[in-house]
């Protein structure tokens, strides 16, 4: 690790009220805290909001990444409850996207004190189809996805951005999209996409203890509805909520109804 200091590691943002519930905010493959932008403004004007990078991404230290210690998603949680030592956080409201949902997990059932709940947006535990469980992909369609990152980083964005994205009728989401997985340096793209799409973490759901909501969409590419409502049965007393948006990333393409699902849910008593 770097000498740099958690938050400036992080490139961490807190935004909003300063005497409100703190909404920690953990982005997904590809992206940085940016792609919060049009939810966190609105949460901000009920709670305290805290935005970081993962390392690797946007504005954080690269020189904190490596290989090894980025290979799986544990470091990830590790880094999550830095920020939230380093912070002083206590009762948090964890909302993790995408692969973030599964960092989240890690991370709220190594420490599960100090967190108040847990958002998880469009999950997935899995994406390998096993056995009865459908995650969306066989292994071939895994090995194919990440041998076309390996050898054509950039095109592999251009094709696989839009997709994730959804709406193709708004293509200047995937656009943006595309343009942020492009930012992102390819050897660092590449083992996270490993940790990514190879983890399994569905063992990890029913160790869950804090309140939780299942947020996804009426149809999402990577992360399908019977993924959803698989996450939701094996966290005992979640509630599922779909969203009526498309895509895999709501907070830019709904963000208005993502932004009240997660504020009602963080409010609640």
């Amino acid at each position: 690790m770097s000498d740099v200091d958690v938050s400036s590691r992080h490139n961490v943002t807190v935004i909003g009220r300063t005497d409100g519930p703190t909404v920690l905010l953990a982005h997904g493959y590809g992206c940085d805290q940016n792609l919060w932008r049009l939810v966190a403004p609105v949460l901000a004007k009920t709670f305290r909001v805290v935005l970081f990078d993962h390392v690797g991404a946007g504005g954080s230290d690269l020189s904190a990444w490596s290989a090894d210690r980025y290979a799986t998603l544990d470091a990830y949680a590790e880094d999550v409850l830095e920020i939230c030592a380093e912070l002083g956080l206590r009762d948090v409201v964890l909302v993790g996207h995408s692969v973030s949902a599964m960092i989240a997990v890690l991370a709220v059932n190594r420490e599960p004190a100090l967190f108040a709940k847990l958002v998880l947006l469009t999950p997935s535990p899995c994406y390998l189809d096993d056995g009865d469980y459908r995650g969306g992909f066989s292994r071939a369609d895994i090995d194919e996805l990440l041998e076309s990152l390996d050898s054509n980083y950039l095109g592999w964005s251009a094709t696989m951005a839009p997709v994730i994205m959804g709406n193709p009728d708004r293509p200047e989401l995937g656009a943006e999209l595309t343009n942020s997985f492009c930012r992102t340096d390819p050897a660092i793209a590449q083992v996270f996409a490993r940790a990514t799409f190879l983890s399994d973490n569905r063992a990890d759901l029913p160790k869950v203890g804090v309140p939780t909501l299942v947020i996804q969409t009426a149809q999402d590419a990577i992360a399908s509805q019977e993924v959803g409502r698989f996450v939701h049965a094996q966290i005992a007393g979640s509630e599922l909520v779909t969203l009526d948006a498309i895509g895999h990333c709501p907070q830019l393409s709904a963000p208005e109804v993502t932004a009240e699902a997660i504020s009602a849910f963080a409010g609640a008593r």
